[in-house]
């Protein structure tokens, strides 16, 4: 959980009280006062066996794919999947993260 969604959900604790049935009600009050955006990032990593993950990097979501391919539909169907009740962003941007050692001589 980020630090505003962090900060919203002990608000509303504070506000509504716990009533001893966890926060998990809380945080999701909390979820949906949230501001919303127009475009999610995700860092993508081609990992060793070919795969890649990627991790959001203003939200908790990871997810990950054998192909591009379904690394896209998957990371649809995440966003799509936290956000269930609430409007998703616009659009979802793979930033594809390389880095890459080369012998220099």
């Amino acid at each position: 959980m980020g630090v505003i969604q962090s900060v919203a959900a002990v608000a509303m604790v504070e506000r509504f009280g716990d009533n001893g049935r966890g926060t998990r009600r809380t945080i999701m009050a909390a979820r949906r006062e949230r501001p919303t955006m127009d475009e999610l990032v995700f860092e993508v990593t081609q990992e060793s066996d070919g795969g890649y993950t990627a991790e959001c990097l203003s939200e908790d979501i990871f997810t990950q794919g054998d192909t591009w391919e379904e690394l896209r539909r998957n990371a649809m169907e995440a966003v799509k999947g936290y956000y269930f009740d609430s409007t998703p962003p616009a659009t979802i941007r793979l930033h594809l993260v390389r880095d890459e050692v080369v012998r220099a001589g």
